[in-house]
């Protein structure tokens, strides 16, 4: 098929991740993708389900695919991802819609578009699948800065949250073998990418068992340690975790190899302990801070972000006040904060009323969003003065004398560019901030505590060869001729 591909991309990281999956198949196909949506004779979004505003931007631009559709005849609109999976026929009822295709689904991409294209008509694909993690697909890096790649380790989740419904949207969990991850990472490197984050629902539940020998088998920890020593120089993330799975064995791990970057996304929901369980969390207020006692006492420097929801079923304004005290005792660097959206057949949709009024939410919030403000100002002013080591991700938006990049700390910053370029590490010393912002100006690497240790050596030294030599010049007798 020697077809134009346009690939829009709406949700999280493991949806960019799927929309590069997409791409290589229809990529091994014969055809080519293209930023330019009239140049287009596929047009494919990818969706999120998560939220029902996410849901509405993507009907939102249908609306402007099917302006296409009327410019140009022939062109196809196919919807990928969570919204096909989860609407199927009702998006085909749409006239601007010639397919849906789930996310267990897309080798079939080729076939569904060349079907349509030689017969008309509308398709749907939308098996979910126990196996497939399309592990032998090396992505396409779609709208990549050529910096920082993602890597998805799993699919699916077996939590069952009770808000959620990716369960329903992307099927039971399944871990991808370590090999050809440790493999898609070490390629990454010799591409030029300077860093990589791991992707999963719950990366923390990930376990590969051998299908051969059943005794055998990599969790988490253990993955990100082949991956920290086959890629030693490239930076390496992962999100999301859960608390209910969270190991001290990661933080270990996390501790010991200097590649892996202290930042733990840990989302918490709510504060309140009622509240997790109506959300079926499977953790208390108290397993939470535990979790958050553990990161800081075993990396002091590590930044902590979560996800929060204000406004879940019954949720009262004591409920509330449990999640802004737990706010300030754990002070996120920084948090997604929304509003309680129920989905379709989820376990709260089908059990709990939604019955928080919508501008009691609106005002819960409000506070969540302003306390978190404050939170991360005061975090990011402890770095002011401090020096990290940023990778340079590109040019700021503001000015093109500045360049933009991240600490190990995940945090955003802003310096002038100089000489640098993305991809380049180089060292940021803080100046000022903003609750989002970090602001500062590149210095000489800053040097190791060897370094500094030899030159406390080598200054002691040098004191002690200067008081020996004052010692004789007093003790020593003169000749007579002297």
């Amino acid at each position: 098929m020697n077809l134009k591909i346009y690939i829009e991309t709406y949700g999280c990281q493991m949806n960019v991740n799927d929309s590069q999956v997409a791409a290589a198949i229809l990529e091994k196909a014969g055809c080519s993708v293209t930023e330019n949506i009239s140049q287009a004779d596929v047009i494919l979004v990818n969706t999120c389900s998560v939220r029902d505003n996410a849901e509405k931007r993507v009907l939102g631009r249908l609306e402007v695919f099917r302006l296409e559709k009327k410019k140009r005849e022939g062109v196809i609109v196919g919807v990928l991802g969570c919204m096909a999976q989860r609407l199927k026929d009702e998006l085909l009822k749409n006239g601007n819609v010639d397919f849906t295709i789930g996310p267990d689904s897309y080798r079939s991409l080729p076939a569904v578009i060349s079907y349509i294209r030689d017969k008309g008509g509308k398709m749907t694909e939308t098996n979910l699948s126990s196996t497939e993690t399309y592990s032998d697909i090396d992505p396409v890096r779609v709208d990549s800065n050529g910096v920082s790649a993602f890597i998805s380790i799993m699919r699916g989740c077996n939590n069952m949250c009770s808000y959620c419904i990716v369960p329903f949207t992307r099927g039971r969990e399944r871990s991808r073998d370590p090999q050809s991850i440790v493999a898609e990472a070490e390629k990454l490197v010799k591409e030029g990418y300077k860093e990589v984050t791991l992707l999963g629902q719950n990366v923390d539940s990930y376990l590969w068992i051998n299908p051969e020998n059943t005794t055998d088998s990599v969790n988490f920890s253990q993955l990100l340690e082949l991956v920290a020593l086959a890629c030693p120089d490239m930076r390496i993330r992962f999100q999301t975790s859960h608390p209910k799975d969270m190991r001290k064995g990661v933080l270990y791990t996390m501790a010991m190899y200097p590649n892996i970057c202290p930042h733990i996304h840990l989302p918490v929901q709510s504060g309140s302990t009622r509240m997790l369980e109506k959300m079926n969390r499977k953790y208390t207020r108290e397993d939470y801070l535990e979790k958050i006692k553990a990161i800081r006492e075993i990396l002091p420097d590590c930044s902590v972000t979560t996800d929060i929801i204000a406004g879940f079923c019954s949720e009262t304004e004591e409920d509330h006040q449990q999640t802004l005290s737990l706010m300030k005792e754990v002070g996120f660097d920084s948090a997604f904060m929304f509003q309680y959206s129920e989905r379709p057949n989820t376990l709260a949709s089908r059990k709990y009323p939604d019955d928080v009024p919508d501008g009691a939410k609106t005002e819960r919030l409000n506070q969540i969003i302003a306390l978190q403000n404050e939170l991360s100002l005061l975090s990011n002013q402890k770095c002011i003065g401090q020096t990290y080591q940023v990778l340079v991700e590109g040019p700021s938006k503001r000015s093109d004398k500045q360049m933009t990049g991240r600490t190990p700390q995940n945090k955003f910053c802003v310096f002038d560019a100089k000489d640098t370029k993305p991809g380049d590490l180089v060292y940021v010393k803080i100046l000022t901030c903003s609750s989002a912002t970090l602001m500062g100006e590149i210095v000489e690497q800053p040097k190791t505590l060897i370094e500094k240790a030899e030159d406390t050596i080598e200054e002691g030294l040098h004191e002690i060869k200067e008081k020996i030599i004052k010692s004789i010049a007093r003790n020593k007798k003169p000749k007579d001729n002297e």
